[in-house]
């Protein structure tokens, strides 16, 4: 325990081996519905057959999962022993959907899916190694770094909303069906999560979600398996590593497709790696992170191994904020997610009965505790406040962190410069405003 201790650093960050490990499973537990839904997102939603045939490559929902499980634990392992941060990452759900959608309408073939990841990856990770990412970190201003963390609150916030039901959010947004059992479960579940804290009981979030979890078996909210532990079927796993097909690749359509890429995983990443660093109090007086190029780089390295083997952009997981509030403070909560992922493989079945209305409550719940930061933001200074409020609106509004991002410094920049302030602008934002802008332009490029 002591090497363990001295290697991640744990007595100078004031947190045990006890704590980096229920914050690891409960980092896992909150995130663990990408295996569910990284195959939906690839193969197709409902019935389908167990081997499905993509552009002429036969493709299973358990080679998706098998793959996706793999790959985000492998990654997850290179940041906590790398980077030594309590951050989790798999396949982002944003970009999943909209290649996925791509895929399956026809507008693009799974190769050509992956060359765009790939391409867009190794421009992540030029910039990291070459330091233009921390860069442009340290450009934007203090405010709209400080509102990162209250804008993911109320995204996370609204994630749990949508996935338990208790809000609806698809034909105009409303109340969900609150006679619905597994809506009335994840109320339960985060009366319960509130009262543990409010008695500080240690670990709330996670005995809230084992909790709920086991209210839900009788509702018939949470369905049992059949068997707890399955040897996996590697047999097509194989199919969707190292498909690329550069063709048309360099047509304007791609290249926008490329860029779309590219700053959805910049901005959500470092959305996610500020927003929790913070959470964990990890950020300095500037609120920048020291150190932060790793993580950066660890998220690059993900984005380009994801694309050999079949997998969507991999990004830092905004859910890494639940083991951060569990206590979560060094790589050892990475590590145990990492370790968490790679014996789903094996037992998926187990961590797979684990309900959305056992979840959700866990998201709603570290959704409030992120907001506190909005209260270190200065509102007496209007120019100053105005981008933060739009990069806020634009999270709750759009359900997409990068185009909060990209609106707040937009509009920072606006204001600054109507109102004559535009040389407290550093020089970089200028430029950075060109590609925002097309960002914006071209969101939809197929």
């Amino acid at each position: 325990m002591g090497q363990l201790s001295k290697f991640f650093g744990l007595r100078e960050r004031k947190t045990s081996v006890k704590t980096e490990i229920i914050a690891g499973l409960t980092t896992f537990m909150t995130m663990a519905y990408v295996l569910v839904v990284q195959p939906s997102a690839i193969v197709g939603f409902g019935a389908v057959p167990a081997i499905v045939d993509i552009n002429g490559i036969s493709v299973s929902k358990e080679a998706v999962v098998v793959t996706c499980a793999v790959i985000s634990g492998l990654i997850t392992l290179l940041m906590g022993l790398y980077a030594n941060m309590p951050f989790a990452l798999s396949t982002g759900m944003g970009s999943n959907f909209m290649l996925g959608a791509l895929l399956q309408s026809g507008s693009i073939s799974f190769g050509q899916i992956m060359a765009v990841i790939l391409v867009s990856g190794l421009i992540f990770l030029g910039l990291s190694v070459f330091g233009i990412r921390d860069l442009i970190v340290r450009m934007i201003p203090k405010n709209i770094k400080l509102a990162i963390g209250s804008a993911i609150g109320f995204f996370i916030a609204y994630l749990g909303f949508k996935n338990t039901g208790i809000g609806v959010f698809e034909g105009g947004i409303g109340l969900g069906d609150f006679r619905s059992p597994s809506v009335i479960l994840a109320v339960v579940g985060l009366l319960i999560i509130a009262a543990l804290t409010a008695f500080k009981v240690k670990g709330a979030i996670l005995i809230g979600i084992v909790a709920t979890t086991l209210l839900g078996i009788p509702f018939g909210v949470t369905t049992l398996p059949t068997q707890l532990f399955k040897l996996p079927d590697f047999s097509q796993v194989g199919n969707l590593c190292f498909q690329f097909d550069f063709s048309g690749l360099f047509t304007p359509a791609f290249i926008v497709l490329i860029f779309i890429a590219f700053f959805g995983d910049f901005f959500s990443t470092l959305g996610t790696v500020l927003g929790v660093a913070g959470k964990a109090g990890m950020l300095d007086e500037d609120g920048n992170l020291p150190g932060i190029q790793k993580p950066f780089l660890v998220d690059a390295i993900g984005t380009c191994v994801g694309a050999l083997t079949g997998c969507t952009t991999i990004t830092t997981y905004v859910e890494s904020s639940s083991g951060v509030e569990a206590g979560g403070r060094t790589g050892l909560t990475a590590v145990t997610t990492a370790a968490l992922f790679l014996l789903s493989v094996f037992a998926a079945p187990l961590f797979l009965m684990i309900p959305d209305a056992a979840t959700g409550p866990a998201l709603i719940f570290v959704g409030f505790l992120m907001m506190a930061d909005i209260g270190k933001i200065d509102f007496s200074n209007f120019s100053e406040a105005f981008g933060p409020f739009v990069m806020i609106l634009f999270v709750i509004f759009t359900g997409s962190i990068a185009s909060g991002i990209a609106a707040g410094i937009l509009a920072h920049v606006f204001i600054k410069c109507i109102t004559g302030r535009f040389k407290e602008v550093h020089p970089g934002m200028y430029v950075l405003c060109v590609p925002l802008v097309l960002y914006f332009l071209y969101n939809t490029p197929l």
